[in-house]
């Protein structure tokens, strides 16, 4: 993922997903390999690269860390004659870069001239909007797209449009693609160019199998086994004690950072670096020290960056990774292995400067294990910037897109609705309010706000459109006036990009449509991405101007315009959002009395249901109806209360707000019909007497042995219309259906032609001269009769058909055989059943022949 996503904290859809936040403002130049340039290996492939360029145009340049490509190739194609673009996918690499080869860089919000002016070198995200603004890239005459193997997902967009742009209109400009891991077919493959590769390693690396002497818990979620910290945090002492040189440590988050941290004590200088980390403890890594030290980071020490004084990499073996949740616009991070390429990079970094020592906390049989590569950033973000970037291009589908991984058509499917939802995209094709949307740099959703409230929402958007600090709280309103006391690191950052978005959005809304042009605007809630006019830049008196607590209503209008379906209501013991999703504040936090809020961070920890608010704005039911469109629908259905089982009829005629129930009002004479079918579809609401389900045995049976015009007993409801009218055109309730003679209804059933009575009869006559009562609920018709009442009967009887399944039962009831034919029982069973009962029940007749004993139900006469 791109630039250190502070791992600790929510990974959403919105520009914090890709924060370009760690970044060494003033230390860059420093970190510089010490031998000179004409000693690197990459000078040994020069001659062909540039020879492959100019005979193909493309290629793609695959050298180890260290080699010297970020660097040494752009001056050397600088000095062919180009004019060359650099594209970095961090800050950090941009500023580093451009400082070591003396050239301009430009970074969102930040542009630096240098000596040379044939090389520029900036973020893959404003190659993006530099392409967008200028397809043909007037002026210049290569791009580099280094670290192509991290997969981001700016770069795989960025590369995608240049390949177009070489295709249609510029087939001069010449493409070079560089990777340090040495699978690079695919990229070949895709720019149509050769593979030139350095395999100059500069120094040798040891590796240390170290895995726990215990086995440790997987990690799940944000969460990691205590155990594993507290094995690094050993294997960090063991690598200070058995090897010279500062030691570099990787672990998955910032918290992970602080309790190693914590665990090493004051052993040796400690560094913690993250996306967070202040810029003077930024500075500190990339400047030599004077005393050992021990650098602790996350994955942005990944990069092609060197850190002085490093011989000795201890890697956990985890990272994180965000996990998007496309049906309800959450995201999260979750902790993950590491791949063998990212194992690589992080083992490479104790080689850049001489013979280095990599310690593993995992064993070499689980190393085999891994996977070859990260999965890439496509795969797993929100696609929305991606979609709309896309859109803007003339390929809304992105299905004309030269990429290595299509991107997912869930993922694709809800960006699309998204921009839709906030006016970016009409039906497949963008508007001009989304191509001045995707101009914005930040996220469509932050750029929706932005436009619709104007410069004035400017700091609230920069709020948004970088990480917030780990130690923030939950209310945006306390984050922010704490950002504008100032400080360094993130106050600093937060400042220039407030002021970028203030131009962004005075250029933005002098390129509006002006009043005599502009067409009549639908209602609010019937134009998405347009709220009212009250609550826009220029007339906005009543929704801000004039109440209370400005700050407040500045930043819920925001955050409920950039997330409406995170406009979420109290309800029970945490809130609903509008999007259906129920959503908890952590415990004391300062929001819990509001009765709305609008969320601007949460995500969904691994196996939760529900979505934790990280940051919020209380808000109040009119801010929330001017973000989110207000609908008014009858509902008539089969309702069944929450915690409940048993439901009834509901019809109403509501008010909502997405899933927030606003108001309800009872619909007195609407058709419930649907409703109660439903009930009888979906519960077991009739009564059913012994006489009723008796009778649908008996309808059951004679559909099994007959078929039509009997019907079937297993579809009821679909015959609803024939058996129970018009007890189901009065029903209006629950109470209505269960009141209902289930046994009379039943009988409307029976064909015609038929008679019930002659088909299935419900008793048969026994030669005793009983009627005994026949049970038809399993497959053949039961007769459970005593024995000495079929003296004589040696025909088994038959129902439809179908022989009678006869249970012989003693004196006392109790079966004593099962039969289907009688005069077998008499020839072969009733012997034996006649000599173990006749002792037990000695006042009942047990004949020798029961063929032609006189069947009875009585005892043997008194002698």
């Amino acid at each position: 993922m791109p630039d250190d996503p502070v791992p600790d904290a929510a990974h959403l859809p919105h520009a914090a997903a890709r924060p370009d936040a760690a970044h060494l403002p003033h230390a860059a130049h420093r970190a510089v390999d010490p031998r000179p340039a004409d000693s690197l290996p990459i000078r040994d492939v020069l001659p062909e690269l540039l020879a492959v360029l100019d005979r193909h145009g493309t290629a793609v340049l695959t050298a180890p860390p260290g080699t010297g490509k970020t660097t040494v190739v752009p001056l050397a194609l600088a000095e062919a004659g180009m004019r060359v673009l650099v594209a970095e996918p961090r800050r950090l690499a941009v500023r580093a870069a451009a400082r070591r080869m003396g050239v301009s860089y430009s970074i969102r919000g930040e542009r630096h001239t240098g000596a040379n002016p044939m090389v520029e070198v900036v973020t893959t995200g404003v190659l993006l909007q530099r392409l967008q603004r200028d397809q043909e890239l007037a002026g210049v005459d290569a791009v580099m797209l280094d670290e192509c193997h991290e997969r981001h997902l700016d770069a795989d967009t960025a590369l995608a449009f240049l390949l177009d742009v070489r295709d249609t209109l510029r087939p001069d400009l010449r493409l070079l693609a560089t990777s340090a891991t040495a699978d690079a077919a695919p990229w070949s493959r895709l720019l149509g160019g050769p593979i030139v590769a350095t395999t100059g390693a500069t120094h040798p690396v040891e590796t240390v199998w170290a895995p726990p002497a215990r086995p440790v818990a997987p990690p799940h979620g944000l969460r990691v086994d205590p155990a594993l910290l507290t094995h690094v945090a050993s294997v960090v002492r063991r690598a200070l004690a058995e090897r010279d040189g500062d030691v570099l440590c990787f672990l998955p988050g910032v918290g992970e950072i602080a309790k190693v941290a914590g665990m090493l004590g004051g052993t040796v200088e400690l560094l913690q670096v993250h996306g967070q980390a202040p810029a003077h403890v930024q500075d500190a890594v990339l400047a030599p020290g004077a005393a050992r030290r021990v650098v602790l980071a996350t994955s942005v020490a990944e990069s092609s960056l060197t850190v002085p004084g490093v011989r000795v990499v201890v890697d956990a073996g985890l990272a994180r990774e965000p996990r998007t949740d496309h049906a309800r616009g959450l995201g999260s991070l979750t902790t993950v292995r590491v791949s063998k390429a990212a194992a690589d990079q992080r083992a490479g970094r104790a080689g850049r400067q001489a013979p280095g020592t990599v310690y593993r906390c995992w064993s070499a049989a689980e190393h085999e294990r891994l996977a070859d590569h990260a999965r890439p950033e496509i795969a797993l973000a929100d696609l929305t910037g991606f979609a709309l970037q896309a859109a803007c291009w003339g390929v809304p589908d992105a299905a004309g897109l030269a990429l290595l991984d299509p991107p997912p058509a869930a993922a694709m499917s809800a960006a699309t609705r998204t921009l839709r939802a906030l006016g970016a995209l009409d039906s497949s094709r963008v508007t001009g309010r989304g191509r001045r949307m995707a101009l914005a740099g930040v996220h469509p959703r932050l750029a929706r706000a932005l436009l619709d409230l104007g410069p004035e929402a400017a700091e609230v958007v920069a709020l948004l459109s970088e990480q917030l600090p780990r130690e923030a709280g939950d209310d945006l309103v306390e984050v922010w006036r704490t950002a504008r006391r100032g400080g360094p690191g993130f106050a600093a950052r937060w400042r220039q990009e407030t002021d970028r978005l203030r131009r962004t959005a005075l250029q933005s809304r002098d390129q509006e449509p002006t009043p005599s042009t502009r067409p009549a605007e639908p209602p609010p809630s019937a134009q998405p991405g347009k709220p009212p006019r009250s609550a826009r830049s220029g007339g906005r008196g009543d929704a801000l101007d004039g109440r209370a607590g400005r700050d407040e209503v500045l930043a819920g209008m925001a955050v409920a315009l950039a997330f409406p379906e995170r406009v979420a209501r109290r309800r029970g013991g945490g809130y609903l959002m509008a999007s259906g999703t129920q959503a908890q504040l952590a415990d004391g936090a300062r929001l819990q009395t509001a009765e709305w809020l609008a969320i601007a961070v949460a995500d969904r920890p691994a196996g939760s249901a529900s979505a934790r608010i990280r940051q919020a704005v209380a808000i109040d039911e009119e801010t929330a109806r001017l973000a989110h469109p207000v609908t008014t629908e009858d509902e008539i259905a089969w309702h069944v209360p929450p915690g409940e089982r048993r439901g009834d009829v509901s019809a109403r005629r509501v008010q909502r707000l997405g899933a927030i129930e606003l108001s309800a009002t009872p619909l007195k004479d609407a058709d419930v019909r649907p409703a109660v079918l439903e009930g009888l579809r979906t519960e077991d609401v009739l009564t059913w007497t012994k006489q009723a389900k008796e009778l649908k045995a008996r309808l059951a049976f004679c559909h099994r042995a007959l078929g039509a015009p009997w019907p079937s007993m297993d579809s009821l409801v679909d015959l609803a219309d024939q058996w129970l009218e018009p007890e189901l055109s009065r029903a209006r309730r629950r109470a209505d259906l269960e009141r209902i003679d289930v046994a009379t209804a039943l009988r409307r059933l029976i064909p015609w032609s038929e008679r019930l009575d002659q088909t299935a009869p419900e008793r048969i006559e026994v030669p005793s001269g009983s009627h005994i009562r026949l049970d038809y609920t399993n497959e053949q018709p039961v007769l459970a009769v005593k024995l000495q009442e079929l003296f004589g009967w040696v025909e088994t009887p038959r129902i439809a058909g179908v022989p009678v399944l006869v249970h012989l039962l003693s004196p006392a009831g109790r079966p004593v055989a099962v039969t289907a034919d009688l005069a077998s029982f008499w020839r072969d069973g009733y012997r034996s059943v006649r000599a173990e009962l006749r002792g037990r029940y000695p006042k009942h007749p047990w004949p020798e022949d029961p063929l032609t004993a006189q069947p009875t139900r009585r005892v043997k006469p008194r002698t």
